[in-house]
């Protein structure tokens, strides 16, 4: 009986850990540039002193679907979507070069352009910085180009460029603060390169990748899934009660 119920506690556990990566994705569904996580199930063999033939079902995370969302027109100047292919090179708290597809920014009191998360945004020589202006404006190739406070209405003075780079996908993970980063084993130094072919839309953010319907239907079966496992410790524990009594009526 032992053995059964370690079964079904071994598969409910899982069933709770694949539960926990769906809820996130459903948890994100309106979050701009999000990359939905996978979930899957693969059979691991059982360490110790026990028979080589022992495995069990272990819930992980193999990877992170990168498929771009769909667009959203917002119209603030502020926002950009990537065309096709390419990251956003940002810098995190840690000080890290990281991309996002979220193109959500604005401009701090010290003029420096920020993700709306707080992230800054990196350009041609790094974080980008803004002097005092009236107007902003970002191109298709990510320059950023400005009208200084005062300055004609129709002379934009190019500032800087965004910094736009497309690596590999195979060498790219989901990080625990949610943006990509390179592979440990992956990774270059002096930075990401820019890919100059690399195009924006200004105006427009990239919603988030996950399927609302997909991602609640996989939630639904993962608890019926669970609640059959909890069935099987209940049967199991019943069943070595009844063994118990019939053992003590001999």
């Amino acid at each position: 009986m032992d053995k059964a119920l370690y079964i079904g506690m071994s598969g409910a556990k899982q069933n709770m850990l694949s539960q926990r990566a769906h809820a996130n994705n459903l948890a994100n569904v309106n979050t701009t540039g999000f990359k939905k996580d996978f979930a899957q199930a693969r059979s691991m063999p059982v360490f110790g002193e026990h028979h080589p033939t022992r495995a069990y079902a272990m819930a992980e995370r193999p990877g992170t679907d990168l498929s771009a969302g769909a667009l959203m027109e917002t119209g603030r100047k502020m926002d950009v979507s990537l065309k096709g292919e390419g990251w956003l090179a940002i810098q995190n708290n840690l000080g890290e070069e990281v991309f996002t597809r979220s193109g959500s920014m604005q401009v701090d009191v010290n003029g420096m352009v920020r993700l709306s998360t707080g992230e800054m945004v990196l350009g041609n020589g790094g974080p980008v910085a803004l002097p005092p202006f009236d107007n902003v404006q970002i191109g298709a190739d990510g320059t950023v180009s400005i009208i200084p406070v005062g300055g004609p209405p129709d002379q934009l003075v190019q500032v800087d460029r965004l910094k736009l780079v497309n690596p590999p996908r195979e060498a790219l993970e989901k990080g625990l603060d949610g943006f990509i980063h390179r592979k440990p084993d992956q990774a270059i130094d002096g930075g990401e390169p820019a890919d100059a072919a690399l195009r924006v839309a200004s105006g427009f953010l990239e919603s988030s990748n996950v399927n609302a319907v997909e991602e609640m239907i996989s939630n639904l079966q993962l608890s019926r899934q669970y609640e059959m496992q909890v069935k099987v410790m209940s049967t199991a524990n019943e069943n070595s009660e009844a063994t118990a009594r019939l053992l003590q009526n001999l």
